[in-house]
């Protein structure tokens, strides 16, 4: 099965976004305060976002945890 994502930077606002699907959903905090994700009314997730970008360190990785079934 094939995924498409759609990855967009926004460099004025520090702004990263993918997403996996179009469906309708909302925001969520995760346990990143860098990190949202977006999920529908189900729970699955339709993408994620991170904010402040140019701002993480280069020397560890950006971690949070995604919870929920990943939508295409």
């Amino acid at each position: 099965m094939a995924l498409n994502l759609r990855i967009w930077y926004d460099k004025e606002a520090d702004f990263l976004e993918v997403i996996f699907s179009d469906k309708a959903g909302y925001m969520r905090e995760t346990d990143n305060d860098c990190i949202m994700e977006r999920i529908d009314e189900e729970g699955n997730i339709l993408g994620f976002s991170v904010m402040q970008v140019s701002h993480l360190s280069t020397e560890k990785p950006l971690i949070a945890e995604l919870v929920g079934k990943v939508q295409g």
